[in-house]
């Protein structure tokens, strides 16, 4: 029936009717326009360029009162905002205003579902994003936030969900993000500790995605940090280590790596133990908690010498560090613990890292990682073996198995070699450091590797 009455030309007579000032009029245009155009991109884009946006919501505009009137212009706009043209014509627009208003006042669950369904919508613009933010509507979603965590009916568990979800769209845009954080002081993040320390996963879990996207850039890292966000995400990942929900941990790692990239942060928040307390998730056997804490714990370490050779010579870490690198089930994880491993070394030059990582029989994956298909891998394995490569190899292996050192050598040698095809003249050349027997090596740089092979295929033919 809907195809017939767009083949016989309804929706040309339709448009005009959008001028009318009889209201009972303006109600069933409204719900003829928002059936025909579900689902029908071309009729879509036809409405949009007729300026049918513009109507619905100066209808919304003018009659604000009339409920049945309000709702069926909100499931017109949300059948027609899916496509990118209606949302740059709603940006046109004060929509964001009246939306505001309109689930502010809202006081049953199904307007507050049909309200939030256009508002997630209309996120996906950024121009909407700042324009929601500027009308306010982060208020509206603390109340509603606040007015339903204790309700368990599924309709107001729905709409929880709804406006959580909302406030991540928001964060998602650079410009949105800034105003809701303030300096700190907006409410979306005065209500984080709030959320984090809830019983309601669902709140735990935007407070954590909620940090996670302020931390995009380091003046938010390092003013979080100020604040004491860090202890308020290591507190919820301690309620999830067993049989924890693995989004609300893994988010919370998302976060805490996040804030771990500004230098000034690294050195605050390893003060503080974070590096120690994130270790409680090692049992964890859900790799995307897996990966995330991989992932955190080599941001922490990035230029941090005493925190490299503090967990480089943890055997715990180490062993499962190497589980991990043996690993088939998840690529990811493999890989990030592999970049681990070479991190503690590149990071701490030391000669106990190297070996506590030999002992841990973790070296030949850092050599196996040296011919990895990624470029960056490849670099970071090579300086992490040439650091190892100007230990002096007999105090690392006991000389009864001199047999297996001297094959061990030769195959790191190997290796290295073929990964670098292009490189072998120039490493060829490189002198012997006379610093090498020292506990903490001068770092090399990602380039210029002083790889001592010669030595290494002496020492390892004695």
């Amino acid at each position: 029936m809907k195809t017939h009455c767009i083949d016989a030309g309804l929706v040309p007579v339709l448009i005009p009717l959008l001028d009318s000032t009889d209201q009972e009029m303006l109600l069933h245009v409204g719900r003829a326009i928002g059936r025909i155009c579900y689902d029908n991109n071309d009729l879509q884009e036809q409405l949009v360029g007729a300026e049918v946006i513009t109507s619905l919501v100066r209808i919304m505009s003018d009659y604000p009162d009339n409920e049945p009137l309000v709702r069926v212009n909100l499931l017109a706009l949300s059948n027609l905002a899916d496509i990118d043209t209606a949302k740059q014509a709603l940006s046109k627009t004060r929509v964001a205003e009246h939306l505001v208003h309109q689930l502010r006042a809202a006081n049953h669950h199904e307007k507050v579902e049909i309200i939030l369904e256009v508002l997630h919508t209309l996120a996906e613009n950024d121009a909407l994003k700042s324009q929601l933010v500027e009308a306010g509507i982060q208020e509206v979603i603390v109340e509603i936030l606040q007015r339903l965590q204790d309700s368990s009916k599924p309709e107001d568990v729905c709409s929880l969900k709804a406006a959580s979800d909302l406030i991540v769209s928001l964060l998602l845009g650079d410009e949105s993000m800034q105003q809701l954080f303030a300096e700190g002081n907006g409410i979306i993040y005065q209500s984080v500790g709030t959320w984090l320390a809830s019983k309601h996963t669902q709140l735990q879990l935007t407070g954590a995605l909620a940090i996670a996207n302020f931390a995009r850039n380091d003046s938010n890292c390092v003013r979080m940090v100020q604040l004491g966000i860090v202890h308020q995400l290591l507190d919820l990942l301690e309620q999830h280590v067993e049989s924890g929900d693995v989004s609300v941990q893994h988010a919370a790692l998302s976060a805490l790596r996040n804030l771990a990239i500004p230098v000034a942060n690294k050195v605050q928040m390893l003060d503080e133990g974070v590096g120690q307390r994130i270790q409680m998730l090692l049992r964890s056997e859900m790799p995307p908690v897996q990966f995330k804490l991989l992932g955190t714990l080599r941001m922490l370490v990035d230029g941090q010498a005493d925190a490299a050779e503090e967990l480089g010579q943890d055997p715990v870490l180490l062993n499962r560090l190497v589980q991990w690198c043996d690993s088939n089930d998840h690529a990811g994880v493999c890989g990030e613990a592999n970049r681990l491993l070479a991190s503690l070394l590149r990071h701490s030059c030391s000669q106990e890292v190297v070996k506590a990582i030999q002992e841990a029989q973790a070296m030949k994956h850092l050599v196996s990682m040296a011919t990895s298909e990624h470029a960056i891998m490849q670099n970071e394995a090579l300086i992490a073996l040439a650091i190892a490569s100007a230990v002096n190899l007999e105090e690392l292996v006991p000389p009864r198995i001199s047999g297996w050192k001297s094959k061990q050598a030769e195959d790191t040698r190997k290796l290295i070699w073929q990964a670098r095809p292009k490189s072998r003249e120039r490493l060829s050349k490189i002198q012997v450091s006379e610093k090498s027997s020292k506990t903490h090596l001068k770092r090399p740089s990602l380039f210029r590797t002083y790889i001592n092979f010669s030595k290494m295929k002496a020492q390892a033919q004695r």
